[in-house]
């Protein structure tokens, strides 16, 4: 299909997610998307049907929450009763209330947990509804997408939606959502807490926030710029492996193996240089944090001493405190980093979303039936086509076949042959004039109806994970054994499939490699002999095997194409002798038409290209 743009499959690696330690805030390369807001208002409307669940997972969230940062007061007013018994009032410790603060907090820890436990439950069902929504949206999308989209864009790209873009969102409804409740909420209550028990050791804590933030943003600024560097270098020593890897036995026959190191070295030199400073910088984040809140604990400590000995604070309080004051820094680290991961969700979902908003092929709920009976005869009227309409490759095409005929097509790389199928198979629609199969405007027919008119035999055989049995009845599921069998047969099959160990039941992996070239290209025959339509293509069945295959696969398609209208684009002008017509097309026009005898004996086009292969093949 070499006029048409090729749908590639893409093997490059996924970017590897950068090592996040303990207190690196935000130290990864963060995607951004193009419309935050935008991107989450329309995640947020994604998940209205599931409203009322979130809620009851904040309210779990925020009691769990709650519930959780109660808790060290409680530990401290354990602690001012147990010194108020021995220090002060100089008596027996008072069991019964250090059991009753006991009793009141372990309450809390069970509440706690168990509340944190239902609203992870409910989540993780809401974010798995809320993924297999998105997944079944994208794959009924890829059902209506135009062929056009897909030859614009890799395999890859096409499914990094369905998975990495899907999963990203899945992970930040099931993880992020929550902890921004919580964060907000632990930052909240503790603030409270503190505040309650001192309003001048919480000012005292929180001078130093600043800092904090400040020593986080330099870092972060600087690290970032290696990390990018260090994730470029990453992609391109993975595709450099990959590439070795894959021309593996090309690269040692042209003595490559020096240069391929050179190159690795060079590329691996790179990245050790940006990944050291990158780690280095990242690495800084927790002695910086801990080194700032060890200057807030001295600062409480101090302060908080010399508020215990005028008798404004008690020890329990300074204790709780602490404890309050270690677990501040917590909430803010996790709030920064959800903010980059928000962003990297916010760039997943607009990704999806934008796929899903793709221009679909139109809807054909007012064409015509096709005929139960086609015959088989195809019109081309003055078909003008273009992949972009400012760049004509079909001009002024007209053909005329006759039902039962074997139809040719040949010329050059980049002809137009592929596209005439293209449009045969309505992948595409014609710019201007029409085709036609028996007197109907194809256009004015269904797409599945003009498809499953054809059988198809390619150049690329395209076989399944699954049995023998199941690839030859892809296109009619509901074939019984013997019609499976009577196909095999037809298509020069059925031996070489009784030599396998399993013969029909032999499960295919997915590279069908453990069958060869020229007999996956036997099962691809027996596969649309099955579906017996009245119309064929073959673009290039024989083109991938060697000689003795050929003259097998050719006796299985003389088989198929019996009785039928059948298109054949060949570059062996020596398997196409026998057509009817052949149409020999160079730069978008046909520029000869007739049988092999009459194209030979007018000594032109067709002529030129029979004779260079045939004296190149004398060469041989």
């Amino acid at each position: 299909m070499s006029e048409n743009p090729k749908l590639q499959s893409s093997k490059t690696p996924p970017k590897s997610p950068l090592p996040m330690g303990p207190g690196r805030v935000g130290m990864g390369l963060v995607e951004k998307p193009k419309n935050f807001s935008a991107t989450m208002k329309k995640l947020v409307s994604y998940t209205k049907p599931f409203w009322v669940s979130i809620i009851f997972v904040f309210i779990f969230a925020i009691a769990s929450t709650i519930f959780a940062i109660v808790s060290p007061k409680i530990l401290g007013n354990m602690t001012n009763q147990i010194v108020s018994d021995l220090v002060i009032i100089k008596t027996h410790v008072d069991f019964g209330k250090l059991e009753y603060f006991a009793i009141e907090l372990l309450a809390l820890y069970i509440l706690s947990a168990i509340f944190s436990y239902i609203q992870g439950w409910i989540m993780t069902g809401v974010t798995q509804k809320i993924t297999y929504q998105f997944r079944r949206d994208i794959s009924e999308k890829i059902n209506r997408l135009p062929l056009a989209y897909f030859d614009k864009r890799t395999f890859g790209e096409v499914l990094s939606r369905v998975t990495n873009d899907v999963d990203t969102v899945s992970q930040t409804l099931n993880q992020s959502l929550t902890q921004i409740v919580t964060s907000v909420t632990m930052i909240i209550g503790i603030l409270a807490m503190m505040f309650s028990i001192s309003w001048q050791m919480t000012i005292v804590s929180l001078i130093l926030v600043p800092l904090s933030f400040v020593l986080i943003t330099l870092i972060v600024k600087k690290s970032q710029h290696y990390f990018k560097e260090q994730q470029d270098s990453l992609g391109e020593l993975n595709g450099h492996i990959e590439e070795m890897y894959a021309g593996h036995n090309v690269m040692r026959v042209f003595n490559g193996e020096a240069r391929s190191v050179q190159k690795f070295q060079k590329i691996n030199t790179k990245l050790f240089g940006s990944a050291w400073k990158s780690q280095f910088l990242s690495g800084l984040m927790m002695p910086i944090m801990t080194f700032v809140g060890n200057l807030g604990f001295v600062g409480v400590s101090v302060f908080g001493g010399w508020l215990a000995i005028n008798g404004k604070i008690r020890i329990g309080d300074i204790q709780a405190f602490i404890q309050y004051v270690n677990q501040f820094n917590q909430p803010i680290i996790q709030s920064a980093n959800i903010a980059n991961v928000m962003q990297s969700t916010a760039a997943a979902a607009e990704r999806v979303f934008e796929f899903l908003g793709e221009k679909e092929e139109s809807v054909e709920n007012d064409k015509t039936a096709v005929s139960e009976v086609i015959k088989g005869r195809v019109d081309f009227a003055n078909v003008v086509f273009g992949y972009d309409k400012s760049k004509v490759i079909i001009k002024n095409f007209n053909a005329s076949i006759k039902p039962g005929q074997r139809i040719a097509i040949v010329g050059p790389t980049g002809a137009g042959k592929t596209t005439i199928v293209n449009l045969l198979m309505r992948f595409y629609d014609v710019n201007q004039g029409a085709i036609k199969i028996d007197g109907v405007d194809i256009r004015d027919l269904k797409r599945s109806d003009v498809r499953k008119s054809f059988g198809m035999v390619l150049q690329d055989t395209w076989l399944f994970n699954g049995t023998i049995r199941e690839n030859i009845a892809y296109g009619k599921p509901d074939a019984t054994d013997e019609e499976v069998f009577v196909a095999a047969r037809a298509a020069h099959a059925d031996h070489f499939i009784h030599s396998l160990p399993q013969g029909y039941d032999l499960k295919l992996n997915e590279e069908a490699d453990n069958i060869s070239q020229g007999e996956k290209q036997l099962l691809t025959i027996a596969r649309a002999m099955l579906i017996k339509t009245s119309m064929l293509i073959l673009d290039e069945a024989t083109s991938s095997v060697d000689t003795r295959t050929e003259l097998l696969i050719q006796k299985a398609m003389d088989n198929l194409m019996k009785g039928k209208t059948s298109f054949v684009i060949a570059h062996r002008l020596s398997t196409i002798r026998n057509a009817d017509l052949i149409l020999v097309m160079n730069d978008g026009n046909i520029v000869e038409q007739g049988n092999h005898r009459d194209l030979l004996v007018k000594n032109g086009f067709y002529a030129s290209l029979y004779n260079s292969q045939f004296v190149a093949g004398s060469a041989e």
